[in-house]
């Protein structure tokens, strides 16, 4: 569901739901999404194949936004939300309507969102069948961010299941930014 690709991280529910964060360099990234229920903002060929008005994303949104939006549309992805982030913080096009941002589903949006993902994900994790991993572990794998260890991930996933040393590699992969 959330996996670190060079300078951009992806997340996907396997739902149709999805989002990326592209890091820029120069403290830029721009972050864009769909979320096929509850975006109400429709932009580009979305506006036009579900006939609806077309919310402009890019509305007041400074020139380095727009590559990121242009390959997403390329790969035929429907673009319902566009922010930015520079020195000034994050930004987007000004409209009132829900952009579905906030329903996409992203497990890390805050630090109990994440808690909740990891234990939800865990619960049927062959090392611990039917057994929800300890708070301690889950608290200490959030705190290490994306430098974790093979010990913080078997202390979540148990013994003789999933291979910690894959987990590891793939949370190593969002520092390498």
């Amino acid at each position: 569901m959330c996996r670190a690709d060079g300078r951009a991280w992806h997340f996907d529910d396997a739902g149709g739901n999805w989002l990326e964060l592209h890091h820029l360099g120069e403290g830029r990234a721009v972050l864009v999404g769909h979320d096929h229920e509850y975006s109400e903002t429709y932009y580009g060929p979305a506006a036009e194949e579900f006939d609806e008005d077309e919310t402009d994303l890019l509305a007041d949104a400074p020139d380095w936004w727009q590559p990121v939006v242009r390959q997403t549309l390329d790969a035929e992805l429907y673009v319902g939300f566009v922010y930015g982030f520079d020195a000034d913080g994050w930004k987007r096009a000004e409209y009132s309507l829900h952009d579905g941002f906030h329903s996409v589903g992203l497990p890390a949006l805050t630090i109990e969102r994440t808690r909740e993902s990891i234990i939800e994900f865990t619960r049927t994790a062959p090392g611990v069948p039917g057994a929800t991993a300890f708070q301690d572990a889950i608290d200490a794998l959030i705190a290490a961010d994306g430098d974790v260890t093979e010990e913080q991930v078997t202390a979540v996933i148990g013994k003789g299941g999933w291979d910690p040393a894959a987990g590891v590699a793939a949370a190593r992969k969002f520092l390498a930014v």
